[in-house]
């Protein structure tokens, strides 16, 4: 798929909890070859837009289409090989070790007998290494911080080999070094081919490796495009209810600068 086509379009798309309703007609589209950031306040909407990307939660109203067939269209193996997701933090119950985490992201590779081969092993093991947990492949993910688990699912999703990567907040739980690692391992992978819908508050670090931003509020899209078109002292004031200014880093990127009262 050359660059600039859809591969993940929400047309339209609401969605409710109960008879809450949390998004309100939503029309976005993620493009092959483009990292775009969901940002916007908390209960805005940008986690169940995730939910509807990943089926797991049904629109009540509009449409979403993966690869250019209706989502629905997709059995969960076949949408598996195509979309990972990133949640921004996955309870795992078990005492699996890292490495046997990791290798589940090959499930929906594997052959009929469900055995994983030699090439399912190298994928698994040149995910870790991407994510920089090498050294910890061995150690029980149930004796790991909130970070180096996020990590570890950076890398589950890595070996899934997907299309379409959904990450939410994956740089939440980070020191400053694995945020600019993973934020750069998303770049690498988009070059390599993939699409990345990222959710973020770290705003700065969406205007250096994010193409375009999309601001939500209230369950409503507000503003989608290019870093300096959306953060603006105006959108910040009307999203999040703040005063900021806009600084410009000696990279040429925009820093958003909050004003104390």
């Amino acid at each position: 798929m050359s660059a600039g086509q859809a591969v993940l379009a929400f047309q339209g798309v609401s969605a409710a909890a109960g008879s809450r309703e949390i998004l309100r007609g939503v029309t976005l589209t993620l493009h092959a070859g483009e990292v775009l950031t969901l940002a916007g306040p908390n209960g805005a909407g940008k986690t169940t837009l995730f939910r509807v990307a990943s089926r797991v939660l049904r629109p009540s109203g509009g449409s979403v289409s993966l690869l250019g067939r209706p989502l629905e269209a997709y059995s969960r193996r076949e949408l598996a090989r195509v979309l990972a997701v990133v949640p921004q933090d996955a309870t795992i119950a078990f005492p699996f070790r890292v490495a046997e985490v990791v290798l589940m992201g090959r499930s929906p590779h594997l052959g009929t007998l469900g055995f994983e081969t030699r090439a399912d092993l190298e994928r698994a093991s040149d995910a870790m290494r991407r994510a920089g947990i090498e050294s910890l492949a061995d150690r029980c993910v149930l004796e790991l911080s909130g970070g180096e688990r996020q990590l570890v699912l950076l890398a589950r999703a890595l070996a899934q080999d997907p299309r379409v990567l959904l990450l939410d907040e994956p740089t939440a739980h980070l020191d400053l070094r694995h945020r600019v690692r993973v934020a750069a391992l998303v770049r690498e992978l988009v070059r390599e081919g993939r699409s990345a819908l990222v959710v973020s508050h770290d705003l700065g670090l969406a205007a250096r490796s994010g193409d375009r931003i999309a601001l939500l509020r209230g369950g409503e899209l507000h503003q989608v495009g290019t870093p300096r078109e959306v953060l603006t002292p105006a959108n910040m004031r009307a999203i999040f209810d703040v005063e900021t200014e806009i600084l410009v880093a000696t990279d040429g990127a925009l820093q958003v600068v909050p004003k104390l009262s």
